[in-house]
């Protein structure tokens, strides 16, 4: 067990107003794997503490029970904070191990909209870092022309990049999920910061396909 003042001090540092995730990460490093620690960051609420949380949890322990505590704990967080710790969350955790793969992968349905987030966030991260499509996109594109319109807000964004995704590295689906987007028109109208690509599913697709063809042509 961490000693009261090793976590005094930690939660000291987290707070400083100069911390970065840099400085987060360098942290986690230092600490390896710390369940105990990580569950006393966790139970603090605060952001900083939980970035630090996630990155030295033992997988092992995140169990379908644990996850839907982590998940209703996570209601606490304001948005932008809860997505980026979920999201790091799946890519330090959750990604790593098999069991904790299977549990994702059965969140489709899950009453918890932070847990479905996660499963399409997911699905999502399988096929934008160039990883082999798995071969359930018949099954998803079901869902998303059935349920994405009318998703909580975090969880709709996260089946949207998914859209896109699957548009940009299944070609033989692009047509569909180009069409989803224009029936849906979500993110249409939204402003985009130069050098940033849209939501949109039509033009998010035409860009980063573009993108992509381009790079297999080199």
């Amino acid at each position: 067990m961490p000693s009261r003042t090793s976590t005094q001090n930690l939660l000291s540092q987290l707070g400083a107003d100069t911390i970065k995730l840099g400085d987060i990460k360098k942290m986690a490093k230092e600490i390896k794997k710390d369940h105990d620690l990580a569950m006393e960051l966790w139970a603090t609420g605060d952001f900083h503490p939980r970035m630090l949380a996630v990155l030295i949890m033992d997988k092992k322990e995140l169990t379908q029970d644990v996850m839907n505590r982590l998940a209703d704990d996570l209601q606490t967080n304001e948005t932008d904070h809860r997505q980026q710790i979920a999201d790091w969350l799946l890519a330090n955790q959750l990604t790593k191990d098999k069991k904790t793969v299977e549990l994702l992968e059965s969140w489709a349905k899950e009453s918890s909209p932070i847990l479905r987030r996660l499963f399409w966030y997911h699905q999502a991260r399988l096929r934008w870092t160039g990883k082999a499509p798995p071969d359930n996109t018949a099954d998803l594109l079901d869902s998303l022309e059935t349920d994405m319109a009318s998703a909580e807000p975090e969880v709709q964004w996260a089946m949207n990049f998914t859209a896109g995704w699957i548009g940009i590295h299944e070609p033989e689906h692009r047509s569909r999920c180009i069409q989803l987007g224009e029936r849906l028109g979500l993110y249409k109208d939204d402003p985009v910061s130069r050098g940033c690509t849209p939501n949109y599913l039509p033009e998010f697709i035409r860009i980063e396909a573009a993108k992509l063809e381009s790079k297999t042509r080199e």
